[in-house]
């Protein structure tokens, strides 16, 4: 059974190391600087508190990229990628000898293996007789959540799916990529069973990549495994086309909905307590947040009701006293009456606004956007009944002045792919009857390189190399929301598990033994586990089922994985990708697309 321990196995593995082999390796009483670069500064944000780290002797924390202040008198630690740019920053802060070197030592931590060309150019150079550790921590991934990582490496859509670069450059880019993820695999002390989709040959050929990373991971470390129950873990590579519907439809769950519809950058929320007179503060949504642990992937309906619940119980609790009908100015002035909870009804008070903000933009026009993909998407009415795909469908909605170009490009590629493709004829015309832009067509048409059938060849209907409008089970024909019918492929991946045919999801080398899910009994779906209480979210000390998508993976992905680990018992599931993606994003990527004498080109 997971026990509750471990609910942050991911932030809390990465934590520990960076406190443990980075920051209190470097002994000495004496106050030291702490310089990180992008990936290095975003892998501590997510997991270490500043408070944490200004603790163990850290006077200052500094960004390797951007100017600084010398500090002769001070030792340095470097925590960065081994990478061409990070190296030679490195080596610039300590080219100034004899006359005066940024800093008095450098103790330097690479997140991963650092190549044989960048460790000699290092040696060689005058930098070396200042360096006083170099050490690989094997940390070289982004703890996003504390069951997703990142690769935190966006161009990878083009890298792995695009012709544009050359041979050397694409293979040293997979290299890193599974680089990284054998990383993660040594943090968590797995060394699972690889396996591929087999309907993308790109997806074997990085498979086995990964695979020879982490043989000469588990070389190093023969213990990498070795614990009860690790010789059941599962690494699965996916691509991004074995399902591009889930990153485009209208979710309209918390965590998703608000990133698609409002304005979070970096997971920063820019929110007004008292409207348009207020200057925008900036508010983190991450799982320091509380409430919006408990409630990101909540039904905003169900959000809307329950932040004002929670708001009138905190008032009962406090003898504050509240109305019925909590809004923006009570709060505002159940601060002024008790500003010593100023703290706590702050952070009902942006759960409130971000709930509205999301229901005002659903009212607006999202209600009926939803119902149409929906529709197009299950292939049957909310009553069941099944539609008949027609044009009519989606004319009224692309012809909507309050639907922006992404949204309708959305909208058409849906009911494409519900086509099973379309001529090339009847898609312009569709796209000039949405007055869409030039790119549109582009962004269309640049799934298929991802595998994604689009143009009907001879009018025919394109064989589709993944079901997208067939669901796995019955139980995904049901759902307590109409607008929420869908279900990602991924989630029946994550239940299915071992059960998984061989032949679509092929193992390396030899399966692990047998086992399901749910430790024998049929796989469970997690439909209906929207309402579960943060505290009941299982922790691992059984097998990880750990699933990488090259090119993205979409937020109601993520929250399959927590989900599915609810009901899984002794399961835990890590889901992760390059990056993570929004329906903006996935779009931005595929307009980023390009191939030589491709529909990427010919489309611009």
């Amino acid at each position: 059974m997971l026990t509750k321990e471990s609910k942050m196995a991911l932030k809390q593995a990465v934590r520990d190391k960076i406190m443990n082999d980075v920051i209190r390796a470097v002994k000495g009483q004496d106050w030291k600087v702490l310089i990180l670069d992008a990936l290095s500064t975003r892998m501590i944000s997510s997991c270490c508190k500043m408070t944490t780290i200004m603790s163990e002797g850290i006077t200052l924390v500094e960004n390797l990229m951007k100017s600084r202040e010398p500090l002769t008198t001070m030792e340095a630690i470097y925590l960065i990628t081994p990478s061409e740019e990070s190296v030679q920053k490195l080596l610039e802060d300590f080219s100034s000898y004899p006359t005066s070197n940024r800093y008095k030592l450098a103790h330097v931590f690479f997140t991963e293996a650092c190549p044989d060309e960048l460790f000699s150019k290092l040696c060689k150079s005058p930098a070396a007789k200042f360096i006083k550790t170099l050490k690989e921590i094997n940390v070289a991934f982004l703890p996003y959540e504390s069951q997703v990582f990142s690769l935190d490496s966006p161009d990878a859509v083009q890298i792995f799916y695009g012709n544009e670069l050359g041979f050397d450059v694409r293979a040293s880019k997979l290299e890193r990529y599974a680089e990284q993820i054998a990383t993660l695999c040594s943090t968590l002390g797995e060394y699972p069973a690889v396996r591929y989709r087999s309907g993308f040959p790109q997806n074997a050929e990085f498979a086995n990549i990964v695979q020879q990373k982490l043989n000469a991971y588990r070389a190093e470390d023969p213990t990498m495994g070795q614990e009860a129950y690790k010789d059941r873990s599962q690494l699965l590579i996916l691509d991004r086309g074995f399902d591009p519907v889930s990153p485009l439809l209208h979710e309209l769950t918390y965590q998703a909905m608000a990133y698609d519809l409002l304005s979070i950058k970096n997971d920063v929320y820019g929110f007004s307590s008292k409207g348009k007179e207020e200057p925008l503060k900036d508010v983190l949504l991450d799982e320091n947040d509380e409430i919006w642990k408990d409630l990101r992937h909540c039904h905003i309906a169900e959000v809307s009701s329950e932040v004002p619940k929670r708001i009138r119980e905190f008032g009962e609790k406090t003898k504050m006293g509240t109305a019925d009908k909590t809004s923006m100015r009570d709060l505002s002035q159940m601060i002024k009456k008790m500003p010593q909870y100023q703290k706590e009804l702050s952070k009902y008070s942006v759960h409130l606004r971000l709930a509205e903000d999301c229901m005002k933009e659903f009212n607006a026009y999202v209600n009926r956007v939803c119902k149409a993909e929906q529709d197009l998407a299950m292939g049957t009415t909310a009553e069941g009944e099944k539609i008949k795909v027609d044009v009519k469908m989606i004319q009224p909605l692309l012809q909507d002045p309050l639907l922006k170009d992404f949204d309708k490009i959305r909208l058409i590629i849906i009911y494409v792919l519900q086509n099973g493709g379309m001529s090339e004829e009847n898609l312009n015309r569709l796209v000039q009857y949405a007055q869409l832009p030039a790119d549109g067509i582009k962004i269309i048409r640049n799934l298929e390189i991802l595998g994604v059938p689009i143009i009907q060849e001879g009018g025919k209907v394109q064989s589709q190399h993944q079901p997208y409008f067939q669901h796995l089970t019955e139980d995904r024909l049901q759902s307590k929301y109409q607008l929420s019918r869908w279900t990602n492929y991924i989630r029946a991946i994550m239940e299915e598990n071992e059960k998984l045919s061989t032949k679509l999801f092929p193992y390396l080398s030899d399966a692990p033994r047998a086992a399901t899910l749910t430790g024998g009994a049929a796989p469970v779906s997690a439909r209906y586990q929207w309402h579960k209480k943060r505290d009941q979210v299982a922790t691992q000390t059984g097998p990880r089922f750990i699933i990488f998508v090259m090119g993205g993976i979409s937020l109601s992905e993520m929250r399959s994985a927590y989900e599915v680990t609810q009901v899984a018992k002794n399961w835990e599931i890590i889901i992760g990708s390059t990056h993570i993606l929004t329906p903006e994003i996935f779009l931005q990527d595929l307009q980023a697309l390009k191939r030589r004498g491709g529909v990427g080109d010919s489309h611009a």
